[in-house]
């Protein structure tokens, strides 16, 4: 008899706010949480503006030392966790930590500590490159150092599929408790990738919305006027666990994670597969994994990254899958005020998806002024509604044709 597989904790930090409550509070608003680029100076680069995190402390969660030892991706990724867990009531002393996973996804890793250290060896010779400069760069170093945080012995590993990485993250550790492998998981993702090398490159792809005069206008997923994506940062992490280990020790029950999806495109590095067939055939993995049918599907958390051939094929894999009840549901981007968490986003959008399902309200897709006869279905332009939503997906798509798809559905005895 198949394990199911429930949210107890949530925690993120994001441009919209340094918890999950401040950032599901400015979504319902409308915020965005673009702006200027105030790390350093962007004056060089085509695309002078970003999803920047703001009055983050870490040593509200972690002492001097291990800041000093840890990339920015880590900590997030550490503050994030510490606050699913205390969301979650997790006590690991109570608990197996043989049973208790760490799954933590991300797409850049340690961009900045890389830089950072590629500047001293360039300045100053490769001797004064600091013996840390590894294990503060690599992207399984979050999931590392939360294990060492909570004592989790369990399975433990980084997805690393580009803007998938998250929800990898959050569907392997799915799987590792619906397979008997761990009782609880902390998963989710985090980035840190607003330096200036990140930014001159994905500048040189030009990927990135222009927008440098009006940035809270810059991100508009199936405007017809999207010009690119907006660049965030942040980290989204929930506490996964086993049904029955949920009910033993009291935990409350956000909802259940029903279904996990993932298909790659084989097509291109960066362009996603024209007809969809990636992106759908994800979402009907999903739905077939938690016994969904597709006209049970109230909301989906698009990718819907405001770039013009992601949108317009996010929305022909949708037609293709739901077919005339593509109609009926909401797709969304929630995008259009975080940015794009990269990593991280697959993460921080399963607790959206989440809390649509749990608290009967839809995010708007903001920005929204230019309709798109080629992104026609409803983004839920501009204001946020109120609506009951039993079942929900969200979509991640990823560069190399990475496609996952997570099912969350309102928890039921």
């Amino acid at each position: 008899m198949r394990r199911r597989v429930v949210v107890t904790g949530l925690g993120a930090v994001t441009p919209l706010g340094l918890s999950v409550n401040e950032t599901w509070d400015a979504l319902l608003a409308g915020k965005s949480g673009v702006g200027p680029i105030t790390r350093f100076d962007a004056s060089d680069l085509t695309t002078r503006i970003a999803a920047e995190l703001k009055g983050f402390k870490p040593e509200a969660f972690m002492d001097p030392k291990e800041i000093r030892r840890n990339d920015p991706f880590v900590h997030y990724a550490l503050a994030a966790a510490v606050q699913a867990a205390d969301d979650a009531r997790l006590d690991t002393a109570k608990m197996d930590t043989a049973r208790l996973g760490v799954v933590v996804g991300s797409g850049i890793g340690g961009v900045t500590t890389w830089e950072h250290q590629h500047r001293i060896l360039m300045e100053r010779g490769p001797d004064r490159v600091s013996p840390l400069f590894v294990p503060m760069m690599i992207i399984n170093m979050a999931a590392g150092q939360i294990s060492i945080r909570f004592g989790a012995r369990g399975p433990n590993f980084a997805p690393v599929s580009a803007c998938t990485s998250g929800a990898h993250a959050v569907g392997e550790a799915y799987r590792f408790i619906r397979d008997d492998a761990a009782d609880a998981v902390i998963a989710g993702g985090s980035e840190s990738p607003l330096t200036l090398l990140s930014m001159a490159g994905f500048c040189s792809m030009k990927a990135m919305s222009t927008r440098n005069e009006e940035p809270e206008r810059a991100s508009r997923p199936f405007d017809a006027e999207r010009d690119g994506f907006v660049m965030g940062e942040g980290a989204g992490i929930v506490i996964l666990e086993e049904l029955g280990h949920a009910r033993r020790r009291g935990a409350r029950i956000y909802a259940e994670l029903a279904g996990y999806g993932l298909s790659g495109d084989a097509h291109h590095i960066t362009a996603p597969s024209p007809d969809g067939e990636g992106a759908a055939r994800s979402m009907r993995l999903s739905m077939a994994d938690a016994g969904i049918q597709p006209h049970e599907v109230g909301y989906i958390n698009a990718h819907g990254t405001s770039t013009p051939l992601n949108d317009k094929f996010e929305t022909i894999a949708v037609k293709s899958v739901f077919g005339e009840h593509a109609r009926k549901l909401a797709l969304g981007s929630t995008k259009s005020m975080t940015g794009h968490l990269l990593g991280a986003a697959g993460g921080l959008e399963f607790i959206i998806t989440l809390l649509v399902v749990t608290k009967g309200r839809i995010p708007p897709t903001i920005n929204y002024e230019h309709p798109d006869p080629e992104c026609d279905l409803d983004c839920v332009p501009n204001k946020a509604r109120l609506q009951e939503v039993e079942v929900a997906l969200t979509n991640s798509l990823g560069f190399g044709g990475h496609n996952a798809t997570l099912a969350v559905r309102r928890f039921v005895e």
